[in-house]
């Protein structure tokens, strides 16, 4: 039967956040300031001290294989039987220069697994407890434009939102931080702007169909990921890497930020509408020049626009009537106005 793990090397790990004890006499963070200077001091100081141990014991065994160079060459001219004092002098000479070598070398690797022995016992701090999760570097070698910037942004965002679709509208209908944590865990490619941008998408269309409860749903997941993109840029890491700490926050926070996030949720949900709206106006509107296409008969014209182009008909006026001579002249001229406008507008 196999042992089980040891846990015993973890019963005695400090873990410093250079808060642990505060003077009533100082002020606060700037004492917490300068412990934690004067501890980043001291590690630099620790890490020099290890990289010149390195550094001495690699020039050291340098040295060592040059002098053991140097004495076998002189031992080979003296099998070849051209002994000299001078050469007998030298072979003396070089061999204790060897023989201190190999003290010196035993004495640094000796004071090298001193100081891994040391490094083991520092105690951890919020410095060296963890590294970042994800780093890269992007290059850019010939400068591209505005348009050809935002050109790629949507060809990349049409592609994103075409190929993982059913994945964000899963995340979007998630209502738990924690299904929200796992399912990010289960799929990191979706913590990125354009998981945000196709959640807002999908708002719009849902606000449209004025399916509102589902609109106010995505939009609280969208402001979920826009939180943890911001929280990214401010540590300047990948956002890959800090999704973890934006829903170990938000399930332990503060009012105030509670209050920040549901004030940016419904500042979202007004913009949301706000685009709907619009969206629905330029729908009308191309609707409505479509069927206006449709009406146009000869020469272009739209027989609504020339009707309401027409002059109007007093109606107020007294009908026709036969020995009316001044109503049968309204008349007339109502009628030749009418065939004018016709005519004008046919053919301009």
């Amino acid at each position: 039967m196999t042992s089980g793990i040891d846990y015993s090397v973890w019963d005695h790990i400090y873990v410093s956040d250079d808060e642990d004890v505060t003077n009533p006499y100082v002020d606060t963070p700037s004492l917490f300031r300068m412990r934690h200077r004067t501890r980043l001091e001291r590690m630099a100081e620790f890490q020099q001290r290890g990289e010149d141990l390195e550094n001495n014991l690699l020039e050291c065994k340098k040295l060592l294989e040059e002098a053991q160079g140097r004495l076998k060459e002189l031992e080979e001219g003296r099998n070849e039987g051209e002994e000299d004092e001078e050469r007998e002098a030298e072979i003396k000479k070089v061999q204790g220069e060897v023989r201190k070598l190999k003290k010196d070398e035993k004495c640094f690797e000796k004071m090298i697994e001193e100081y891994r022995r040391e490094e083991k016992k520092l105690p951890w701090d919020v410095d060296t407890i963890s590294k970042e999760g994800f780093s890269k570097s992007v290059l850019n070698i010939n400068p591209v434009t505005k348009e050809e910037i935002e050109e790629e942004k949507v060809e990349k965002h049409k592609t994103f939102a075409e190929k993982y679709k059913k994945e964000i509208k899963h995340f979007g209908m998630l209502r738990r931080w924690g299904d929200s944590q796992k399912y990010l865990s289960d799929n990191p490619h979706l913590v990125c702007e354009e998981t945000a941008n196709c959640l807002v998408v999908i708002c719009i269309d849902f606000e449209i169909d004025e399916k509102h409860a589902l609109m106010e749903q995505v939009a609280h997941q969208a402001i979920v990921m826009q939180f943890i993109l911001d929280l990214a840029r401010t540590l300047k890491v990948d956002a890959r890497g800090c999704f973890r700490e934006f829903f170990s926050k938000i399930q332990t926070a503060d009012k105030p930020y509670l209050d920040e996030f549901d004030h940016e949720l419904e500042l979202l949900k007004e913009r949301i509408r706000s685009c709907a709206q619009m969206r629905m106006a330029s729908a009308v509107k191309e609707l409505e020049e479509e069927e206006r296409q449709k009406r146009l008969g000869p020469g272009g014209l739209d027989p609504v626009e020339v009707y309401e182009s027409l002059p109007k008909v007093n109606h107020s006026q007294k009908p026709w009537t036969p020995g009316s001579a001044e109503n049968l002249a309204t008349v007339v001229s109502t009628v030749y106005m009418w065939n004018y406008e016709v005519k004008c507008k046919i053919n301009n």
